[in-house]
C-alpha cells in the first residue's frame, strides 16, 4: 500500500464519520470537547475535584456518541473521563418541529 492509498483511505474514513455525526447531531444535546475526544451526549455530568494540590476534572457523560474514526462502535451508554486538560461542553440548541398543517 503506497503513502498515498493510506492518506486516500484515512480521508474517506474521515468523510464517513463526518457524514455519521451530520446524521446523528440533532438526536443529542450536548457537544463535549476534551483533549482527547469529542462527543455528543445527552447526559453531562462535570465534576472539578482535586488531590495532592491538583486540580483535573472528571466527566461522566450518558447516551454518548464518540468521535473516533477507529472505533467500531461509536454509540456508548456511558462514558467517564479523568483529565488535568481543559474541558468544553456546550448544549446544543435544539431546532423547532415545524409540522405540515
Amino acid at each position: 500500500m503506497s503513502a498515498e492509498d493510506l492518506e486516500n483511505y484515512e480521508a474517506d474514513l474521515e468523510l464517513e464519520l463526518y457524514r455519521e455525526y451530520r446524521d446523528v447531531v440533532g438526536l443529542f444535546s450536548y457537544v463535549v470537547e476534551t483533549e482527547r475526544r469529542f462527543y455528543l451526549a445527552n447526559e453531562v455530568d462535570l465534576q472539578v475535584r482535586s488531590a495532592g494540590g491538583e486540580v483535573f476534572f472528571e466527566l461522566t457523560l450518558g447516551d454518548a456518541w464518540v468521535w473516533d474514526v477507529y472505533r467500531s462502535a461509536r454509540f456508548v451508554r456511558s462514558v467517564r473521563v479523568v483529565t488535568f486538560k481543559d474541558v468544553n461542553v456546550e448544549e446544543l440548541p435544539k431546532a423547532e418541529l415545524n409540522l405540515p398543517s
